[in-house]
This record gives C-alpha cells, structure tokens and sequence, in this order.
C-alpha cells in the first residue's frame, strides 16, 4: 500500500472512529434520565403530623377555592383532611380529599397521600383518583402510588424555601410527572379571603402537557395556598374559606 493510500485509509477510520464515538455520546445523552431520580424512603423519618408552615394539614382542616369566570364561579375544589390514614411502601400518609367541581358538577374525586420528613419537607406518595361525567364515574386516570409500577414520591411542600430550587413533585412517567420550581418569597398576596404576607411564589409545570402552567401562592397565616394563576387562560382560583379545626 503505498503512502498516499495509506493516508486514505487513515482518514477514513479516523472518521468512522469520531462518527461512532459521537453517535453513541448523542444515544446515551438522550436516553430516558428516569434512573436518575430514586429517592432514598425510609419509612423511620416520617409522619402524618404534618405541620409545614406553608402546608399545614391537620386532621379536619377544610379549604374551599372558587375561580370566576364572567361573574360567575365556574369551578369550586373543596378540601378535607381526613382522619383515616393510608401506609404505602411502609410510609403512613395522611389523607388529603380532594373534590373538584365544574358548574355545579362534581368531576373529580381525589385521596392525595402525604407525609412529612423529619426535616419538615411534604413529601407526596401517591393518589387515587375518581373521574366523573355527568355523575358517572368513568375512569381513575391520573392514579399512583409509590413503589407500584415504577412510580416515585416526590416532594410536595419544601420546608425552607430558596428562589431557584426546583423539585419533583411526583414521578410516574408518562402518567404523572409534575415539577416545581420556587420564584421568589416574602409575597404578599389579595383574594376574596383576605391578605396574606410572607408568601412563596411557586411555579408549577409537567413535561407532559406544555399547556399547563401554574403559579402557585402559598400562605403561613394559613399554612395553604391561598391562589393559582393560571398562565394558559389566565383564570384565577382563589382560597374562598379555610376552616381550621
């Protein structure tokens, strides 16, 4: 072989060595990054007294949220903390009911499953969720639980709040992926309900559904969030009632 054709060849590997390398760079960076994310539970540091001062939830604590439209309100979420708990992988939860209504109509029934860490982070397990049309029940989409299927609690309500900090709310994927990412503290917020001081600003969002987009306030004259800003159509849901037990 002579030089010249030695070189060819050369350049040659050369570039299907460099072609490979990057073609595999470009197949690892965009595989699914879900093995990354494994909280470490252990059920040891946990408990259903959950005393967050921007999430509090003691048992029979009631919060009712209205968003208007045209006057009129269009949706109403009303919230019970129950007295009954839920264990899920060996965590005892505290049991958050949910139900969502639309013109009148219940549409939602939903059991959120929460617990706080001892370092005073809500951490989020799980729910069973009741969808209806017309009074009928059709389907419980949108369901988890921690430790079935592969899904994975995240955290609900951090404990100490730092603008920047983002987090996962929970993590079942392609089912329930939702994110948040903290904006600013020290807010002060108006609703129907009143005016509350020393609030974090939230953001909330999911890979899943470019459309839903949230910013979220909450509250320690409540312990709740008192109002959703919703950045799609711009409607506002407002804490309406809060009653503390």
């Amino acid at each position: 072989m002579n030089p010249r054709t030695r070189i060819f060849f050369g350049v040659i590997v050369l570039l299907l060595v460099v072609g490979g390398v990057s073609l595999f760079g470009f197949d690892t960076t965009n595989k699914s990054s879900t093995a990354e994310y494994n909280p470490e539970i252990n059920p040891a540091d946990f408990t259903t007294k959950i005393t967050n001062k921007y999430f509090a939830l003691p048992v029979g604590k009631k919060l009712t949220y209205e968003t208007a439209e045209q006057g009129n309100v269009a949706e109403r979420v009303e919230i019970e903390i129950l007295p009954e708990t839920m264990t899920i992988a060996g965590v005892e939860t505290a049991v958050y009911l949910d139900k969502e209504y639309k013109n009148g109509q219940l549409v939602e029934e939903t059991r959120d499953y929460l617990a706080q860490h001892k370092n005073g982070d809500v951490w989020y397990f799980g729910e069973d969720v009741d969808n209806y049309s017309n009074g009928i029940l059709l389907s419980h989409s949108g369901s988890f639980l921690h430790g079935k299927d592969g899904a994975k609690a995240g955290i609900w309500m951090k404990e100490e709040q730092r603008p920047g900090d983002s987090y996962r709310q929970e993590f079942y994927v392609g089912h329930a992926e939702d994110i948040r990412d903290t904006v600013t503290t020290g807010e002060t917020v108006t609703t129907k309900s009143g005016t509350y001081k020393d609030c974090v600003k939230v953001y909330d969002w999911t890979p899943l559904e470019k459309n839903a987009r949230e910013y979220k306030y909450h509250c320690p004259e409540v312990g709740a969030l008192v109002l959703t800003e919703d950045l799609t159509t711009g409607s506002r849901s407002e804490l309406v009632n809060v009653t503390q037990p």
